[in-house]
C-alpha cells in the first residue's frame, strides 16, 4: 500500500525515530515526548499531524536489568510478593473508581493482569472485598533521584504517612538516592498496551499503531529478553486501542495505565547495578506498590 511505502522510506532515512504525517489524523493531545536527542520534528502541535515513533530497544522500556550480572532484577519478584502488590494495586483502583470493573477501567486492567499471572480467583475476590472494607489508607507518590541522576516515581499505599516517608527516605539515602521534588514532571500518565513482538517488522508495527489509534509504538523486552511492542495511547483510549489490536489479530500481554518518561537517563554498568539494588530495596518495602523510572542502559 502507499502508506506502507512512505513508512518504509521514512524508516530508511531515520532507523529509529520517525514522524508519520497525514491529514486524516486528528491533532494529537499532550502526551509522550521522546528524548530530545532523538526528535526530528517539533513537539506536539495544533496542526493535523499524528506523530508515531518506534524506539530502539535501548530506548524506553528495554530490559536494562538483563545487563546487571549477579543482581536480581527488580521485577523478578517471588509469586507471593507479586500477588501482594496486585492486592495493593486493587485497593488503589477501588479507592479511585469503585469496585465495578465495568465502570472502573483501571481496575479492569489490573484484574486482567492478575489473571495473566495466574493469581487465584479467590485471592482476587478477597482483595476487592478487603479494599471495600479497608480502614482508611492514603496513596502517595514519592519523587526521587537515584544513581547516575536517574529519576524515580515511588507509589505508596499507607495508613501512616510519617512512617512511610521516613522509610522511603532511609532506603534512598542508604542506596545512593534521595528524595527530589520535580521528578514527576518528567513523566506522563499514559495508556500502555503490550503485545508480543516476535516476527513483527518495523513497518508492520507502525501500521498496527496507526490502525489501532495509538500515538506511539516502542520496541522493548520482557525479563526473559523476549521482544515486545508497547503501544502508547491516551489514558481514555486503552480499551479502544486494546480492542483494535485484538481485532487485528494481536495477542495482548498486558494493558493499563503507566507513567511514561518524557526523557531518559543513560546509566553505565556500575550505575545500573546501583540503581537495581536501590529499586529492589524499595520493592521490599511493604508500603511500596509500584516504581517507575527513566533509566536507559548504555550500549
Amino acid at each position: 500500500m502507499a502508506g506502507a511505502a512512505v513508512l518504509k522510506a521514512l524508516w530508511t532515512l531515520r532507523p529509529r525515530t520517525l514522524a508519520v504525517t497525514s491529514g486524516r489524523f486528528p491533532a494529537p493531545v499532550e502526551g509522550f515526548l521522546p528524548p530530545a536527542s532523538r526528535v526530528l520534528y517539533p513537539p506536539w502541535r495544533s496542526s493535523p499531524v499524528r506523530t508515531l515513533q518506534l524506539c530502539s530497544a535501548s530506548c524506553a522500556g528495554h530490559n536494562k536489568w538483563s545487563k546487571v550480572k549477579h543482581i536480581k532484577g527488580p521485577k523478578d519478584e517471588a509469586r507471593g510478593r507479586m500477588f501482594m502488590k496486585f492486592g495493593m494495586m486493587i485497593k488503589i483502583a477501588v479507592k479511585e473508581g469503585g469496585s465495578n470493573p465495568d465502570t472502573n477501567i483501571n481496575l479492569a486492567h489490573i484484574l486482567e493482569q492478575c489473571r495473566s499471572k495466574n493469581m487465584p480467583k479467590a485471592s482476587v475476590e478477597a482483595a476487592i472485598k478487603s479494599a471495600e472494607k479497608a480502614k482508611p489508607a492514603s496513596q502517595h507518590m514519592f519523587e526521587a533521584r537515584g544513581p547516575g541522576g536517574c529519576l524515580l516515581l515511588i507509589e505508596v499505599l499507607t495508613d501512616n504517612n510519617s512512617r512511610s516517608h521516613q522509610e522511603i527516605k532511609r532506603l534512598l539515602n542508604k542506596n545512593g538516592g534521595m528524595l527530589s521534588e520535580g521528578a514527576r514532571h518528567n513523566f506522563n500518565r499514559r495508556g500502555v498496551v503490550v503485545v508480543p513482538g516476535q516476527n513483527i517488522s518495523t513497518e508492520r508495527a507502525l501500521e498496527l499503531a496507526i490502525e489501532a489509534g495509538a500515538e506511539d509504538v516502542q520496541e522493548t523486552e520482557d525479563e526473559e529478553e523476549q521482544p515486545l511492542l508497547q503501544f502508547i495511547c491516551d489514558m481514555t483510549d486503552v480499551r479502544k486501542v486494546r480492542g483494535s489490536l485484538e481485532e487485528l489479530g494481536m495477542q495482548i500481554t498486558s494493558a493499563g495505565l503507566e507513567f511514561v518518561p518524557r526523557t531518559l537517563t543513560s546509566l553505565d554498568q556500575d550505575q545500573l547495578g546501583a540503581a537495581s539494588t536501590l529499586i529492589e530495596a524499595l520493592n521490599d518495602c511493604p508500603d511500596v506498590v509500584r516504581i517507575w523510572d527513566n533509566i536507559q542502559a548504555d550500549g
